[in-house]
């Protein structure tokens, strides 16, 4: 089980990162990620401290902490720079709080996002063909989820990023202990998207593929 989007006390969690990562090794994680909200107030506070407690978790732990960010509710012109700025503090993994249907994201966040140096759009909504297709052009991965209203829209991301070949992720969003996905409850999620039987395994690769290379060089 792979996961790319937790979130611990830094933000809105409720889980030291520790035990956050101890809970989801308990249900058999290869890699998670927590990408904690972040814009230019805390920025330098949380990725430093991500970074530094991973390095520890890592040395112990069955799962991989990825240390990653999640830049929230931010003018879609500040993403760029923001992202810029979260790979030199040490972000292995970046993520864009896309346009959910349930949150007054600014319009325009995920086209900004897409055309940044990100890895995850974040529940991208009712996102247009157009930014799925620019997606699949940068090898950005959008978002299928289990979260409460951000999954209101799977079906349509899945829909489209199928047919244009975008990759997906599927991530809990998770923020407490009950949030966590099982292997068997990431694949219903994907199935309850849309997303054929066969398409689940290229999507545990790709994720694979992805988690792996947040370690390399």
């Amino acid at each position: 089980m792979i996961d790319f989007h937790t979130h611990s006390l830094f933000s809105d969690g409720e889980l030291l990162p520790s035990e956050l990562v101890r809970r989801v090794e308990c249900l058999g994680y290869e890699f998670v990620a927590i990408s904690d909200h972040a814009d230019s107030s805390n920025i330098d506070l949380i990725i430093p401290r991500i970074t530094k407690v991973a390095a520890d978790i890592n040395r112990y732990s069955k799962t991989r902490l990825i240390p990653g960010i999640e830049l929230t509710h931010i003018a879609p012109s500040l993403i760029q720079p923001l992202a810029k700025e979260a790979r030199k503090l040490g972000a292995r993994l970046v993520v864009v709080h896309g346009e959910t249907l349930v949150e007054p994201v600014a319009p325009g966040t995920n086209r900004a996002a897409l055309e940044s140096p990100i890895d995850i759009l974040a529940h991208p909504g009712l996102i247009s063909e157009g930014e799925v297709m620019l997606a699949a052009k940068k090898g950005i991965f959008l978002e299928i989820t289990c979260r409460r209203g951000h999954c209101l829209t799977n079906g349509h991301v899945a829909r489209l990023a199928l047919q244009h070949n975008a990759p997906l992720c599927v991530n809990s969003d998770g923020h407490g202990p009950g949030d966590f996905m099982s292997e068997t409850m990431a694949k219903q999620v994907a199935l309850g998207a849309g997303i054929p039987q066969k398409q689940v395994g290229v999507i545990r690769r790709n994720m694979a593929k992805l988690a792996k290379g947040c370690f390399s060089a």
